[in-house]
């Protein structure tokens, strides 16, 4: 199995020390390195807990032949663009079950005519952790509220759509709500 675990640890700008930290239980940046260079076979039990620990899906950290991987060609930062200082990549991005699109026909608030907003599915449970976040919620008919959670009580939740002059709404108990996680944008 060729991995690419090496490529998304210093996409993510962590170290060998930084991984072997987060992995559950923690193990030595020699064995990272070691998985890493293909010196040590990667299992699949390895591969989850490396991925964990990056914070990806695990099918992330295995190069398939029919993924194009995107050759990183410049650093972008405060003093202008410079060549990395070694041949990386950035890993396009794989949906997960459970994520939800929004495409953006008109421009709104911070989003553009063409935007794609991918949102992730939250149980009611969760909900807390979409607060000042942008969310979609179901409304009865088939019909959408897209907007700011700030604020929820006693099963209501509070938001304020998109664009000048919105006002707020409030919404009992939604099945499930999705909050924005990334945004995908031509330029």
């Amino acid at each position: 199995m060729i991995t690419c675990i090496r490529d998304v640890r210093r996409a993510k700008g962590l170290t060998l020390q930084d991984v072997a930290e987060r992995c559950d239980p923690p193990t030595t940046p020699q064995t990272i390195g070691r998985l890493e260079t293909g010196m040590r076979t990667v299992s699949v039990g390895w591969l989850n807990r490396i991925a964990d620990a990056l914070r990806v899906d695990a099918a992330e950290l295995i190069r398939l032949p029919t993924r194009s991987d995107l050759p990183v060609a410049a650093i972008l930062g405060t003093s202008g663009a410079h060549a990395p200082r070694r041949e990386s990549v950035v890993i396009p991005p794989t949906p997960d079950p459970g994520i939800l699109a929004v495409t953006v026909e008109a421009g709104i608030g911070e989003y553009r005519t063409g935007d794609q907003i991918w949102c992730d599915r939250l149980a009611p449970t969760d909900y807390g952790a979409a607060l000042n976040r942008d969310v979609l919620l179901p409304r009865p008919a088939g019909r959408f509220l897209f907007g700011r959670l700030i604020g929820r009580e006693d099963g209501k939740l509070h938001l304020i759509p998109l664009g000048a002059g919105a006002r707020q709404q409030v919404v009992a108990d939604p099945p499930w709500i999705a909050v924005a996680y990334r945004l995908v944008r031509g330029l």
